[in-house]
């Protein structure tokens, strides 16, 4: 049985972190679908819930994803795996940060991945991580150029890592092409569709929820779902 006491200051450590939003029915059924209670995780792979517990106060392992309506630590089911990757609880901040050249970028990443809320992947990894924020730069900046009527070529590779996705695409919903202009080329939308389709990959759904804890749209929402709608696919594949 779970130690009460280290449950209830992982779940005032998530508030902390995530504030004080309720959780619906349908938010229920998409993390019961989309990832684990940690007692049963632990259950299945022979670890201690409780040592976990210990390893997430301690900054050692990331929070949960979510807290259940029903109180349920929910965590990814691959919650051990960077653990295992970097040959150990004490080594995996190292082996962590080792990913980004920039150390403050990296501690920054560490910062984020122990916080749990890198619900934003399937599988949370340094490389999954690198290539999400590339691609939301790559895209929210090719829906920039869209706007401005800058579309010349293909969208540019980013030359920062940073993911400011979720500020960015919200306010202008004017589609590519108007009445000033023929849009962007068919060149140019198959190139921003395949960084799209490749992040769609990367993401989850999300939920309600999210939106509520991260105060505006999610990545999907503003790098897959907007650009879909404002930038039709053109051919065999629209």
């Amino acid at each position: 049985m779970a130690d009460r006491t280290l449950a209830r200051r992982i779940a005032e450590r998530f508030r902390e972190v995530n504030g004080d939003h309720p959780m619906t029915a349908a938010d229920d059924a998409y993390v019961t679908a989309q990832f684990v209670p940690l007692e049963a995780l632990c259950a299945s792979l022979g670890r201690d819930s409780d040592a976990a517990r210990r390893l997430m106060l301690g900054r050692l392992l990331p929070l949960p994803g979510y807290l259940r309506s029903d109180g349920a630590e929910m965590v990814p089911r691959d919650l051990f795996r960077l653990t295992d990757a970097a040959g150990g609880s004490e080594r995996l901040r190292a082996w962590f940060t080792a990913h980004w050249e920039d150390g403050e970028r990296g501690e920054a990443e560490w910062e984020a991945y122990l916080s749990g809320r890198y619900v934003c992947l399937h599988s949370v990894t340094p490389a999954h991580i690198r290539r999400k924020d590339e691609l939301t730069a790559e895209i929210t900046g090719a829906l920039a150029a869209a706007r401005a009527g800058t579309t010349d070529g293909v969208p540019a590779a980013a030359t920062d890592g940073t993911a400011a996705a979720t500020t960015v695409g919200t306010a202008d919903r004017t589609p590519a092409g108007s009445a000033d202009g023929p849009g962007p080329s068919p060149e140019w939308r198959a190139a921003l569709h395949a960084r799209v389709d490749e992040l769609d990959a990367l993401e989850p759904a999300f939920t309600a929820y999210d939106r509520l804890r991260f105060g505006g749209p999610t990545s999907r929402d503003v790098c897959v779902d907007a650009p879909r709608a404002l930038v039709p696919r053109v051919g065999p594949a629209a």
